[in-house]
C-alpha cells in the first residue's frame, strides 16, 4: 500500500506550513507519499520551476507527489448553473491539471458539483440533471487537457446529493470513455447512504485514487459531526474494503484526508498532534 497524508491537517486551510515542511515531517514519519492542495499548500498560479523544485525535493526525501486536491470546487464549479462560473471552474482545473503534470501527480480531485451545499445556504440549488448537464459539458472540454498532459479527472464521491451510488457513478463516468475520467474514491463519504466496500467491485478501473477516514452513524444515520478524528472509529470496514480493492487490482494511492467535523464549532487546522495521530494509524493499515 501506498500510504500518504493530505495536506490540510498538517498545514491547514490558509497555507501555513510549506510544501518543503509537509515532505520533512512525512519523511520522517516513514510516508510513503503527500497529498498538497491547490489553493493552499500551492497557488494555482504556481510556476513550473517551483513545481519542479518541490518534486525534485520530494524525491530526494523519498517521498510520493502522487496526488492534488483542492476545496475550489464547492465554491467555483464545473457543475454551476452560471455560465461564468463554470467557465472560471474550467479555467481552474486546466491550470490544476498543468501543475500535476509539473509536479508529477498522476491524479487530481475534482468535486463534479453540487445541488445543494448544505453548510453554505449562499450557494444556489440546482437540479439534479442541470448538474448532470453542466458537469458533464465541463468534463467532455476538460479531458483533451487530461489526456494530452496524462493527469487524471478524479471526481470525488462528497457529500453534494449528486452522484450518491456506486450505479450512478458508473452510469456518469461510462458516458466519458476516457481512461483519464474516474472517481476519487472516498470511502467516509461513502457510508451516508452506502457502504464503501460496494463501490470497487462495480466502478473498478474508474477508481484512481482512495481517501481515508471514518464515519460513525447516529441512530441508523449520522451528520456532518460524525466525521470524527479517529481512523479507526465508526462504520468502515477496511479489511472488507481492501479485499475488495485487491480483487480489481487497485495499485492506487491510499491518502487520509482528517477534517474531523465532530469538532464543529471548535476545528482548528492545522493539527500537529492530529496529524502525528493519522500518521501513526495509517502505519497499521
Amino acid at each position: 500500500m501506498y500510504k500518504a497524508l493530505n495536506y490540510w491537517v498538517f498545514g491547514g486551510f490558509d497555507g501555513q506550513k510549506t510544501p518543503y515542511e509537509f515532505i520533512d515531517w512525512a519523511a520522517a514519519k516513514k510516508l510513503d507519499g503527500i497529498e498538497l492542495t491547490v489553493g493552499d499548500a500551492l497557488s494555482i498560479d504556481i510556476s513550473e520551476e517551483e513545481c519542479k523544485k518541490i518534486a525534485a525535493y520530494a524525491k530526494e526525501k523519498g517521498i510520493g507527489l502522487r496526488t492534488l486536491a483542492t476545496g475550489a470546487g464547492w465554491n467555483c464549479a464545473i457543475g454551476a448553473e452560471d455560465a461564468a462560473e463554470r467557465t472560471a471552474a474550467i479555467d481552474f482545473v486546466k491550470k490544476y491539471l498543468q501543475i500535476a503534470a509539473w509536479i508529477g501527480a498522476e491524479s487530481v480531485l475534482v468535486v463534479p458539483g453540487a445541488t445543494r451545499v448544505a453548510w453554505d445556504p449562499s450557494r444556489p440549488v440546482i437540479s439534479y440533471k442541470k448538474v448532470w448537464e453542466n458537469a458533464t459539458a465541463s468534463i467532455r472540454e476538460l479531458i483533451p487537457v487530461a489526456e494530452k498532459l496524462k493527469v487524471n479527472i478524479a471526481l470525488e464521491n462528497v457529500w453534494n446529493r449528486f452522484l450518491i451510488s456506486p450505479m450512478e457513478w458508473k452510469l456518469f463516468l461510462d458516458q466519458f470513455k476516457s481512461d483519464y475520467v474516474g472517481i476519487y474514491f472516498d470511502a467516509g463519504n461513502a457510508c451516508l447512504n452506502c457502504r464503501p466496500q460496494d463501490f470497487p467491485e462495480i466502478l473498478e478501473k474508474y477508481i484512481k485514487a482512495v481517501h481515508l477516514k471514518n464515519f460513525e452513524e447516529t441512530d441508523c444515520g449520522g451528520g456532518l459531526h460524525n466525521f470524527g478524528d479517529d481512523l479507526f472509529k465508526g462504520e468502515v470496514d477496511f479489511k472488507a474494503l481492501f479485499a475488495e480493492l485487491d480483487k480489481i487490482g487497485y495499485t492506487g494511492p491510499f491518502t487520509v484526508e482528517m477534517i474531523p467535523f465532530c469538532r464543529i464549532p471548535d476545528l482548528v487546522l492545522p493539527d500537529q498532534e492530529l496529524a502525528d495521530k493519522m500518521a501513526a494509524q495509517i502505519a497499521m493499515l
